[in-house]
């Protein structure tokens, strides 16, 4: 037989705990007190780096990530750049024959954190920043072959979060939900290998502030 070794601690940074049915959420907290020690440190106003915003009045609850935000523009020296007015420039086309062959090309990519911004802009998108979703998209799909042109629109996100910083993700309200819904296609238009192409945007006034 092997000697067996009970270990009762346990260490967790954080727990959330959410609901709308106030009993059930004491009785929950009144359980895990009665197993392991923790602290209870009232509301939430911070989770992963987001920022959890509360109107009761308006029975809205909001999701903001200003602060991660800075920290990426910082981290990319891009927090005193000129403010984007939208994620991707309309007409902008970014494919595999852009990718770095001369040598100054190569040698400037060579510097570019390029997979690194992709990484960060996307726990944005995944969080809270639905809106920049089709411009990570196209940047993402050449990381194996980025060159100046995918970088300058990888830089442009940037730049778009730069200006929209402020605002944040909406959840509840009393008001209707309305959602309007977009969609198009277009025949033989990727530039890589020539398929054709289909999009789709859902818009809603309640999204952000």
């Amino acid at each position: 037989s092997f000697p067996t070794r009970r270990s009762s601690d346990l260490y967790v940074d954080d727990i959330l705990l959410f609901g709308n049915f106030i009993p059930l959420m004491e009785q929950t907290k009144t359980s895990l007190k009665d197993v392991f020690s923790i602290k209870d440190l009232g509301e939430a106003q911070y989770i992963l780096g987001i920022r959890i915003y509360r109107d009761r009045s308006q029975r809205l609850i909001g999701l903001s990530q200003r602060n991660y935000i800075d920290k990426v523009l910082k981290r990319f020296n891009m927090q005193n750049s000129k403010k984007g007015n939208v994620p991707m420039t309309q007409g902008v086309t970014l494919s595999k024959s852009q990718r770095a062959t001369s040598r100054k090309d190569i040698e400037i990519m060579e510097d570019v954190p390029y997979a690194s911004a992709i990484g960060s802009i996307m726990y944005t998108m995944v969080c809270t920043r639905p809106d920049v979703a089709y411009a990570l998209s196209v940047t993402s799909r050449h990381q194996a072959h980025a060159g100046p042109a995918h970088w300058t629109a990888v830089k442009n996100i940037l730049k778009y979060l730069n200006r929209t910083k402020d605002k944040f993700l909406m959840y509840g309200g009393e008001r209707e939900l309305v959602v309007d819904g977009y969609t198009d296609a277009s025949f033989q238009t990727d530039y890589d290998n020539k398929q054709s192409q289909s999009g789709y945007v859902f818009i809603s006034d309640w999204w952000c502030r």
